[in-house]
């Protein structure tokens, strides 16, 4: 988080005592201290030079003070505020979400419905501080799982191995990254092997949630063959994951269920807290993101954004009474911001952000999220983002997957050097032309992207390209690139839309 986000948090939510893990933390928190208005004392978990450590409050019991606990127990209410979340948002300064009691509990209460019997031991490895993971913790505990929590990201296949999870949460940046090693380790197969698993990876990607009978035999020889090898890279006891912060690519969920690793997409914001539908067992589609949760009302409004209301909405923005009317109209129906649309009246569909939708100089309206979701089906694109603002026609800056890139070189006999020289070469251009075109072969003219840059650097949290639940931040990256988008329009100036 940078520096002046800090500030602001701390001065907005009015702060007065702050707990951090780290030196590196404190040094973000020293840069900005003597800015305040106010003073703040600063504890720390790790030994810290300097500070006092978290274990010293200990040595102070409030009782010897007089305090009475209960009291202030006995007084909380269910509509009193439980915490406030900052959200990062991709634009402008942070808002302090204020989430009640009421709105925590009955979320979890109520997105229950995920987990089937059976579900005991989890792993957690999303950070705490975002309410999706924050929330489903709250959920574990609900349902008497055991909660086991990863050491760190980097140690998540080794934590999955130790701990044989029955489930976790992710997002759909890790289940890709999942699934582009197992394609890698595909490619190495010969002969039989080669054609028994691309035919599993193939039949899996047209498995519904009912299937006939001839399929499902089909599915159990690929079940024994190739997706039990898959099972076992993530622990092999795996009965649910569930999936959300971004949308997942409808071909990677179905994959994945009919490897028996079922994904449940959900939808909701930091506003909601957050759940406002789920798929679950007996109540899911494909491309959806479920139907509401119990107690929470869903509509599409006329422009197609998608309002929603009910216990899960939240008190309100801290401090900004005029942000929280500009969200929460008369009626209570929140504003997602979201552009979606209702499947039999029950299923909603996520087809783009409302603020993301552009219009190109034709006038057309362009959903950019459906376009980079169709490019990232090949494993050789790690990151894409499409644009075209008052533009002839839409472009695309494309992050290869280098890894997956390396190998199809070798494959083609290009000698591989650096990432940066190797997207300037022609054979490399020209691959990613053909999967640029193949993937917006089925949109319409106007939506097509025509021209394309590759990026020799995967966007990042710490690079300030990415939020922390990997969502892009559109505004930052596109303002990053404006050398390469401008050159993109210019060298095809003779385009005509």
């Amino acid at each position: 988080m940078a520096a002046q986000d800090i500030k602001f948090i701390l001065e907005n939510a009015e702060v007065s005592v702050i707990f951090l893990s780290d030196e590196r933390l404190y040094q973000k928190v020293k840069e900005i201290e003597h800015e305040l208005s106010h003073p703040i004392k600063v504890y720390s978990f790790d030994n810290v030079n300097g500070l006092p450590n978290w274990e010293t409050l200990l040595k102070h019991d409030v009782r010897d003070n007089g305090i009475d606990l209960d009291v202030y127990r006995e007084a909380v209410k269910p509509d009193d505020v439980l915490t406030l979340i900052y959200t990062s948002g991709t634009t402008g300064t942070p808002k302090g979400v204020m989430l009640t009691h009421d709105n925590l509990v009955k979320n979890f209460q109520n997105s229950a419905v995920i987990f089937p019997p059976g579900v005991r031991k989890v792993l957690s490895f999303l950070p705490l501080s975002h309410i999706f993971e924050r929330m489903i913790v709250y959920l574990y505990l609900y349902t008497d799982a055991s909660v086991y929590y990863a050491e760190s990201m980097e140690t998540i296949v080794a934590d999955i191995q130790y701990v044989k999870p029955n489930g976790f949460s992710t997002v759909p940046r890790l289940l890709e990254k999942v699934y582009e090693k197992i394609m890698l380790k595909g490619k190495e197969l010969s002969g039989i092997k080669s054609k028994i698993f691309y035919w599993s990876v193939d039949l899996a990607s047209q498995y519904e949630m009912k299937n006939s009978w001839s399929y499902n035999l089909k599915l159990k020889i690929a079940r024994k063959l190739v997706f039990k090898k898959w099972k076992e890279a993530l622990g092999g006891e795996i009965i649910v994951i569930v999936c959300g912060g971004a949308a997942l690519n409808p071909r990677l969920a179905r994959i994945f269920w009919a490897a028996g690793m079922p994904v449940f997409e959900g939808y909701g914001l930091t506003e909601t807290s957050p759940v406002i539908t789920v798929n679950y067992f007996g109540n899911a589609m494909f491309g959806s993101v479920g139907p509401a949760i119990s107690g929470v009302e869903v509509k599409i409004a006329e422009d197609g954004e998608v309002l929603t209301r009910g216990h899960h909405v939240m008190k309100g923005y801290y401090n900004r009474p005029d942000l929280t009317a500009e969200t929460i109209d008369a009626e209570g129906w929140f504003h997602t911001g979201d552009i979606g649309t209702l499947v039999d009246n029950k299923f909603l569909k996520i087809t783009d952000r409302k603020k993301e939708i552009f219009k190109t100089a034709g006038g057309k309206y362009v959903a950019p999220q459906i376009i980079e979701n169709k490019f990232k089906e090949t494993i050789l694109i790690e990151q894409v983002i499409v644009f075209g603002e008052n533009r002839k026609f839409p472009g695309a800056l494309i992050v290869p997957n280098f890894v997956a890139l390396k190998a199809w070189a070798e494959e083609k006999g290009i000698q591989y050097t650096t990432n940066s020289e190797m997207i300037k070469k022609d054979e490399v251009v020209e691959k990613y032309r053909q999967i640029v075109d193949n993937s917006c072969k089925d949109f319409g003219k106007w939506e097509q992207v025509k021209q394309f840059c590759l990026l020799a650097k995967e966007w990042s949290i710490d690079g300030g390209e990415l939020t922390p639940k990997l969502s892009l931040k559109r505004k930052v990256i596109l303002e990053k690139n404006q050398e390469n988008i401008e050159k993109i329009y210019k060298d095809a100036e003779s385009y005509k839309a």
